[in-house]
């Protein structure tokens, strides 16, 4: 039985949620076994919820728990549905919206949220760690979701290791003359008396369990101000220290867009390897293929690097093509295959590196101290068995791992098939999610969780607030929490004004390149004749694709669905389409209309309504609405991120017109009837807001 069966035997509630300072409510909670053991002993056991008082697992159970340190949005509120700021401007929205965490790192966590997560499925079964929102191993492919992943892994991963590597410089260097000293006197004792072992294990596990002492041991700097090769202060590549926690130290609105425009950035640089993943194609969000429709109108571009590439060929003497070249298909068929395995590869580590970070420092509502504790008891009989064990029974040991990992395939191979015959799937008992990292949430995890507790206090959490100005080009404000030393010593062993000529802004810097063979291939310049080609091909395909949205007026009166879909997909000039959060401005089957929310009734439900006037007095406690159609939130089964254009038009009209394409949404529920709403402009929010209200246990596809 599960810890969290057991709770319910005892109690109302199938879970408990933390009430202590530091989480643990027993050592089941520290120790690294499963949570449930269901997907061995009853793979096929069904378990549904309708609401989140039904508390299916502990993301609901936290969403639903009374918070000892609370934000505006988990006060009492009277009204149906609170706006604490929906499309307000930054200063104007309460904070903190949730108790712990700053409206920033609020937006930040949503902002990827909304990038990562593309379509949900309800799962019915139990679910790895007693947290929903999982990858599905058979998750769909897409370049599109590729693009996302890359960026994700970029901003957790590779940052991350940046980081590592610039502390490591940084010792190695000597300028920080009295850190390194500590570091050095106290590994070369540790070596003459043979413990090097046990001070490493020591050390992680200070680390772990006591916070502050990070800070001691590796005092904070900019990665942009820190020179990766002499561990010296440099000037950031952005030419100005505008962010903190990004690589070029570019300016930034909201905290985390620096890292995040970086890993675009990252992506782009990689077109010619990842061509069509820079592009975005997402075939499986686009609408079905017509002919005459903007799509069909459009040729591929992903293409034209290919073409390109065949072109070289030709000129250089050689044959292209599949019937000369044999090896053409087979290669191609043979990467794209296995595009789907290495997306998934890259989740997997992302989700893994983000679920250590969550464990060494949680987020609210999360409990504070269980995830740490865990992660230290694993080290400690390390940190013993190290104090008496020597090199040569360490040699001994490994050598024999070695051999009979070689030589035991026998034993091995009947081994494991006893474990498949008498513990079916008793590898996912054994995945890091559910031992050592159980209830630890990934930073999709955590986002939900932190929208469901705005659902469940009915505060809907109001999205990032939008800015359209550029940002400053003057750097940011440097507290001890960016840039600090250990004991007397100036951070970086730098006077200030080294520093602050190092974060002043200087225009040259972004350009500057170590040779001029690489600014001659970094260069893109048209010519005066090239760009206005490329003005008047602009402009041509600007007037043809303004015709080609025209007719789909009269192809959706003539009774063509797909040109129904694509009504309204592309906004006017300076058209307002504020909405929510109760009321969203949508089309469904070409029709306008508000998707809205109603949870003061017996049951909550979506329903869409092409009733004019709520534009003006919304949908709230309202009966005269009689809406097109309704599906209870209980019953949502699938929630599905959709695009009104195919993505090669999108392209198009996006360069063209200079204007959003707004996308839509399928709702399905769970007896399989599917609603599609388009010309959707705050598609994520409402996509959040049904993602978070219901009891239901989603899956990432």
């Amino acid at each position: 039985m599960s810890i969290n069966e057991e709770t319910k035997d005892n109690g109302q509630n199938g879970h408990v949620p933390d009430q202590s300072v530091s989480g643990v409510r027993s050592m089941l909670d520290v120790l690294p076994v499963p949570p449930t053991i269901q997907p061995v002993s009853e793979p096929e056991k069904r378990d549904t919820a309708n609401s989140l008082t039904d508390e299916p697992t502990l993301s609901h159970a936290l969403a639903t728990d009374d918070h000892d340190e609370k934000g505006f949005a988990q006060q009492e509120h009277d009204e149906e549905v609170a706006n604490l700021g929906w499309n307000e401007k930054k200063h104007e929205i309460p904070a903190p919206l949730v108790g712990g965490l700053e409206n920033e790192d609020l937006w930040l966590l949503v902002r990827r949220f909304n990038k990562q997560i593309y379509h949900v499925k309800e799962v019915p079964t139990a679910v790895p760690g007693d947290l929903d929102l999982n990858i599905a191993d058979d998750e769909e492919f897409s370049p599109d979701k590729l693009r996302a992943t890359v960026e994700r892994f970029y901003m957790t991963v590779v940052i991350g290791l940046l980081g590592a590597v610039k502390h490591t410089v940084r010792l190695r260097s000597w300028r920080e003359t009295r850190r390194t000293s500590c570091f050095c006197a106290a590994y070369f004792i540790a070596w003459v008396f043979d413990l090097i072992v046990p001070l490493l294990a020591l050390t992680l596990i200070t680390l772990i369990v006591h916070p502050r002492s990070r800070d001691v041991l590796f005092p904070p700097a900019p990665l942009a101000l820190v020179d990766s090769k002499s561990g010296g202060v440099q000037k950031p590549k952005a030419g100005v220290l505008g962010s903190t926690d990004s690589s070029t130290g570019a300016p930034q609105n909201f905290k985390g867009e620096a890292v995040e425009q970086e890993a675009s950035n990252f992506v782009n640089g990689f077109a010619s390897i990842v061509v069509t993943s820079a592009t975005g194609k997402n075939p499986q969000a686009a609408p079905p293929a017509e002919t005459g429709s903007p799509d069909d109108s459009v040729p591929d571009p992903t293409r034209v690097a290919i073409a390109a590439a065949e072109a070289k060929n030709v000129a250089a003497g050689g044959k292209t093509g599949a019937k000369h070249d044999k090896t053409k298909v087979p290669v191609e068929t043979a990467m794209w295959n296995k595009m789907r395995p290495i997306m998934h590869g890259i989740a997997d580590v992302s989700d893994t590196w983000e679920r250590f970070a969550n464990a060494l420092s949680p987020t609210p509502p999360f409990p504070r101290d269980v995830y740490r504790l865990r992660l230290a008891v694993l080290i400690v009989p390390l940190f013993l068995i190290s104090l008496f064990a020597t090199s040569y029974m360490f040699m001994k040991g490994v050598t024999f791992g070695a051999g009979f990992g070689f030589f035991g395939d026998p034993i091995i191979s009947r081994g494991l098939k006893w474990l498949n015959h008498t513990f079916p799937n008793w590898q996912k008992l054994l995945e890091l999610r559910n031992t050592i990292l159980k209830g630890v949430p990934t930073n999709a995890q955590l986002t939900v969780t932190l929208l469901r507790i705005g659902e469940a206090n009915k505060a809907p959490l109001p999205p990032p607030p939008a800015i359209n100005e550029p940002p400053p080009e003057k750097p940011t404000e440097i507290t001890d929490a960016e840039l600090r030393a250990t004991g007397a010593e100036p951070p970086l062993n730098a006077t200030n004004e080294e520093l602050q000529e190092a974060m002043e802004h200087d225009p040259h810097t972004a350009h500057e390149t170590e040779g001029s063979d690489i600014d001659a291939a970094k260069s893109s310049k048209h010519g005066k004749r090239g760009s206005k080609i490329l003005n008047l091909f602009k402009g041509t395909t600007k007037g043809a694709v303004k015709t080609v949205i025209g007719t789909d007026h009269a192809r959706a009166k003539a009774g063509s669905h797909h040109a129904r879909n694509r009504l309204g997909a592309v906004s006017r000039p300076k058209e307002d389409n504020v909405t929510g959060p109760i009321d969203f401005k949508a089309r469904y089957n070409g029709q306008k209309g508000h998707v809205y929310i109603t949870t003061k009734s017996t049951i909550p439900a979506v329903s869409f309504s092409t009733d004019a006037t709520i534009e003006k007095i919304g949908s709230q406690e309202r009966e005269d609405l009689h809406p097109l159609w309704t599906i209870a939130i209980g019953d949502i089964a699938e929630l599905k991120k959709v695009g009104g254009y195919g993505w090669k038009a999108k392209i198009v009209i996006g360069w063209s017109l200079g204007r959003e394409v707004a996308d839509g949404l399928e709702i399905t529920d769970r007896t399989g009837n599917t609603r599609r709403v388009m010309a959707l402009p705050m598609r994520d929010e409402l996509f959040n807001r049904l993602v978070a209200i219901g009891g239901q246990k989603w899956e990432a596809w």
